[in-house]
């Protein structure tokens, strides 16, 4: 019998993500830009200028990497 919470392998893949790093949610231009505060396999958490704190699931969104904020 599996474990009641266990993880498929791919959800433990690392993040591409790190916290620090700059972010834009392309489906959501008008959040503005983000900083990545954390990032656990596909789940990344954003601070993003104009939405606030976000959970993003980078198997749904694909964040795009800004090399500095805009703005």
């Amino acid at each position: 019998m599996p474990a009641p919470f266990s993880h498929s392998p791919a959800s433990l893949a690392p993040s591409p993500f790190a916290p620090g790093d700059w972010v834009e949610n392309p489906l959501a231009p008008d959040w503005g830009p983000g900083q990545v505060q954390s990032a656990v396999g596909p789940r990344v958490t954003v601070n993003f200028e104009h939405a606030g704190k976000q959970l993003v699931n980078i198997n749904e969104v694909a964040l795009s990497l800004l090399r500095q904020p805009k703005g």
